[in-house]
């Protein structure tokens, strides 16, 4: 026993002690300042840091909760099971990949599709699930996507994507890359209609998804300082050789240069779109 261990006794030991008293998931560190940010007082600012305006990622069911009435939704194609159509392996099988993100995230797929309430008139809304696999969209996301589409018309409701995504599933292939056409042919057919479709572009939304459905909104909106792009920056420069500025891909970037709408935080989100909707239905 050394002499400082001597003068406090205790200092080797109150460390597990102190820690086993702080449950799981009450802290989190904001990846951008890197501030401690209590749970419970995250959840009142919408995941939304208070001391930088960071917009942290959240769940496409946390998405809902925050969206919908009263967080109140009927989920839909939620019975569509993926399958393994090129018995694709790298490290891992694909359905063993598959199995790993439902017990990840609690959800089936990486995309989430909801029949509710805004502001008491009833929408359908799709929610990309980052955690899942990356967002990444294959067969099941792009069915989900068109039957969401689909019950928006017969309900005559008008349907709004929160699209957060890497691409397309390597494991899928081409069963992956057809999801894009399959998409955008149900948006075409969506506003053959005349009914709106609103899409909300979220931190961070690349590859096929954001060459597709992302990009094909009425009307196009990005959270505050979301990543928002078709290839990665790097591999860019690497092909066009030039330098690229530093905010490039950056949703500010986007708007600057006519690519999207506007730029609305989170806070502001909801009442933005309740208030879109609106207009567009007179």
């Amino acid at each position: 026993m050394n002499w400082l261990t001597r003068l406090i006794p205790s200092i080797g030991k109150s460390s597990s002690k102190s820690k086993s008293k702080i449950p799981d998931g009450v802290w989190t560190s904001c990846p951008a300042c890197e501030s401690a940010l209590y749970q419970p007082e995250l959840q009142k600012t919408l995941y939304v840091c208070p001391k930088c305006d960071h917009h942290l990622r959240i769940g496409a069911r946390t998405r809902f909760k925050i969206f919908f009435d009263n967080g109140n939704f009927t989920e839909i194609a939620s019975n569509i099971e993926t399958n393994d159509p090129l018995a694709f392996k790298d490290v891992k099988a694909y359905p063993a990949r598959i199995k790993e993100a439902k017990k990840n995230t609690g959800e089936s797929e990486a995309l989430l599709v909801g029949f509710g309430k805004l502001d008491g008139n009833l929408i359908t809304a799709a929610a990309f699930e980052f955690k899942f696999m990356g967002g990444s969209m294959g067969s099941v996301v792009g069915e989900k996507f068109v039957q969401g589409v689909e019950h928006a018309i017969e309900s005559k409701t008008p349907f709004i994507c929160f699209s957060t995504s890497g691409g397309a599933r390597m494991q899928e292939s081409m069963v992956s890359l057809m999801q894009m056409a399959k998409t955008s042919a149900a948006i075409q057919k969506f506003k053959s209609n005349k009914l709106p479709y609103i899409s909300v572009m979220v931190d961070p939304i690349f590859g096929g998804v954001s060459a597709s459905l992302a990009m094909l909104g009425d009307i196009n909106i990005a959270e505050p300082k979301a990543f928002v792009g078709f290839a990665g920056r790097r591999v860019i420069e690497q092909t066009v050789r030039v330098e690229l500025p530093d905010d490039f891909q950056k949703s500010e970037f986007l708007l600057e240069h006519g690519a999207i709408d506007m730029i609305v935080h989170r806070s502001d989100l909801r009442s933005k779109i309740i208030g879109l909707l609106d207009k567009i239905s007179k």
